[in-house]
Formats: C-alpha cells, structure tokens, sequence
C-alpha cells in the first residue's frame, strides 16, 4: 500500500452533501439494497468484525451509497417493490436513489415526485447500464447516443429537482466507434448536473478487459466546472488512490470489488485517511459472521428469514473466493434456506484460514465483446430521438 493518501482535497461536494472521503457504492442491481448498504456503511463507520457491536445507527458512516436502480415508470405507478427499493433507515444520509429512463416526461414527474415528497436527497441518473433488456429500450448506456434526448432528459429532471442535486453515471459509449463520453459531459454541465461519474468502459466491452482510465482523466479536463468519479477496476483502497492520482478525478465509484467484501469500506476509509496501517485481511470466521449478518439483514428487511436467505445465496461464492472450502460445501451453501443451516455449514469450515492471497482481486462478471442490442435504426443519427416514448421504459425496478 502507498503510506499516503492523494495531495488534493479528498472532500467530494454533491451539491450541499459534503462527501468524505470521496467514496460511493455504485448502483447494483439486486446488490445494493438495503441490506448491504447496511453493511458497507457500518464498516465505512469503523465497526470491527469479531465481537464489533454493531453501528447501523452510525451517522451514515463516510462515503456515499446509492440504491438499485429504480426505473421512472415503476416509481411514478408506485410499484410495490419499488416502493420497498426506496426505502431508507433513518441513519442513511444523504438518502441516495439512481434512476432510469428513457423518456424526459417520466423522468420529470418521477424526479418532481422524490422532491415534492421527500424521497431522497440526491439523484443520479443511469446512462451506464449495458444488460440488453435496457439498451435495447434505447436506455443505460445507449442512451447519451442521442444527444439531444440526453439533453432533454438532464433538462427535465434538474429542473424538477428543486434544491435536489442530481448527478449521471455513464460509460464511454456504445462500442469504440460510438464514443459519446465527452459529447455527454458537456451536455451535463450545461444542464446543470452536478457531477458525473465515468466507467472507463464501453457497452460493448460489459465488464471485460481493463477500464480506461485516460478517458477519466480526459474527461476531468473536458469539465472542470464539476467533479468527476472515476470507475472501473477498483479491486482494492490501493487501486482507489491510484486513480485519483493517475486521473485527476475528483472520487471514485467502487461496485464489483465490494462484492462479498463491505469491509471494502472500511479499506478505503483507512487509505484516504492515510491510514494504510488499518487495511482489513480479515479471517474466514470473520467472513462467516459478516455472511450470516448479511443474510439475517436481508431476512428482516424483507421479513421473512427464508426467503433472505435465498435472496443471499448469490453472495456466497464472492464472500469465499478464495478461501479453501470444496466444491461440494460451496453448492451446499449456496442452496441453503435458513440461518441455521447457513451457520451450520460455515461452522463445519476451517474458520482459523487467514485471508487469501489474491483475493483481493477482480469479481463478478467479466465477459466482454458483447454485441450491444439497440432499438432499429439508433445508430442512423445521434440527434434524432423519434420514436423514443414512455412506452420504452422499464416497469419494473433494481436492474
């Protein structure tokens, strides 16, 4: 690790919300409910593992952490999972939502309808998403194609946000011949969005290869006016500091590298702060007792153990990568169904194995040169946004 953090001012503004150090949870669909927002931030807050009592009442914890992506539509139709989506415990300040849509006149009401009722204090937007049942609607990361409809869009929901702060994340286009990142940036500044954090990443290219991170930098001197995130293969509290250094950006966006390790945060609170003394390694009977939290967060919030139970299956093998469990225990537990048998299978685990080398490294999807599935006829002109309706968007929430 480094044995300092970056020389320049690691507070981040988002609008009035004074974000230290400049860290945020990037938006994952199924991932960052309520739950693991819960378990970031009480490791961002300095919790320990073992034997920690724990700080869900923490003032927030340090850094920003933002909601699943929560679709215009479903909110303006008050969907009953959207609704429980944008639910937030009372200690999370500021109350963070990211929203998708395709068309300006849903995304205005549903930005007037979290400002009107007080449903949050900061709104991103996302035109990053590259998953086909998005792009394919002419939303997420296709969408700043089409310059004059992003504009719109950014124009609705600034102008509906009040004293709101609103902020967009984006790629850096559809495919290395559709490059809009620096198109989008200016647009944004013109509009009045607040920030706008980069994955150096094409649509094309999902979650394969290696981040750009020259486009962040280019991009922080395209729009000085306003801070810019960088994000893309941050594994580690190192790679973090490495790209302020290396870009110039104003924070960073950390999404994959969390997957089954919230204690992340805590890392990244440590190497901003200079810190590097504190950064986590901690044991497989640690992990086990954060997996079981994990689990016990999702069966509450949910209000049923099982059923959160199943909900974290999908987070056992990010939790183990690395350590040495057999493949048969590994399927056991990703097909277990209450806490007990959960604890149960952890228990019978050489829990005394010391964090792996290399398991701080890549995780989560990793494919890459994926043909992007867009409307008919959207790469004609990057201005027309003809046929683009609220019949394009997405009725449902969290990706």
């Amino acid at each position: 690790m480094p044995t300092t953090a970056p020389t320049q001012n690691t507070t981040l503004r988002i609008g009035p919300h004074a974000v230290q150090p400049p860290v945020v949870l990037a938006p994952m669909a199924g991932i960052t409910n309520a739950p693991f927002r819960t378990l970031c931030r009480s490791f961002a807050a300095g919790e320990a593992f073992a034997g920690g009592e724990a700080k869900d009442g923490a003032s927030g914890g340090k850094g920003l952490f933002v909601s699943e992506m929560i679709t215009t539509r479903a909110l303006v139709e008050r969907n009953e999972k959207t609704m429980q989506l944008i639910h937030f415990d009372e200690s999370e300040k500021p109350r963070s939502i990211q929203l998708y849509g395709v068309d300006p006149a849903t995304v205005g009401k549903a930005v007037r309808m979290i400002a009107e009722e007080d449903l949050a204090d900061h709104i991103d937007l996302n035109f990053g998403c590259p998953v086909p049942k998005v792009t394919r609607k002419g939303g997420g990361s296709a969408l700043p194609y089409k310059r004059n409809l992003l504009r719109a869009i950014l124009r609705e929901a600034v102008g509906g946000a009040g004293d709101l702060p609103v902020t967009m994340k984006m790629r850096k286009g559809i495919d290395d011949d559709h490059i809009t990142y620096l198109d989008a940036g200016r647009i944004a500044v013109e509009e009045g969005v607040t920030a706008i954090a980069l994955h150096g990443r094409t649509a094309a290219q999902h979650y394969g290869g290696t981040a750009d991170w020259d486009a962040i930098a280019r991009l922080k001197e395209h729009v000085p006016e306003i801070p810019v995130l960088g994000n893309g293969d941050i594994w580690s509290a190192e790679d973090a500091l490495r790209m302020v250094r290396e870009t110039g950006c104003d924070g960073v966006v950390v999404g994959r590298g969390c997957l089954g390790r919230p204690w992340l945060f805590a890392d990244l609170v440590a190497a901003f702060e200079g810190r590097t003394a504190d950064i986590a390694r901690p044991s497989l009977r640690e992990v086990a007792e954060v997996m079981v939290r994990h689990a016990t967060l999702l069966g509450e919030w949910i209000g049923d153990e099982s059923r959160g139970v199943i909900d974290f299956r999908k987070h056992v093998a990010w939790y183990l990568k690395g350590f040495a469990v057999g493949s048969e225990m590994r399927k056991r537990l990703a097909i277990t169904s209450s806490l007990e048998e959960l604890r149960s299978g952890l228990d019978e685990l050489d829990l005394d194995q010391p964090w792996p080398v290399g398991a701080d490294g890549p995780r989560g999807r990793t494919s890459g040169n994926n043909r992007v599935v867009l409307p008919d006829g959207w790469l004609k002109d990057p201005y027309d946004c003809a046929g683009v309706s609220e019949e394009a968007e997405l009725d449902t929430s969290g990706g």
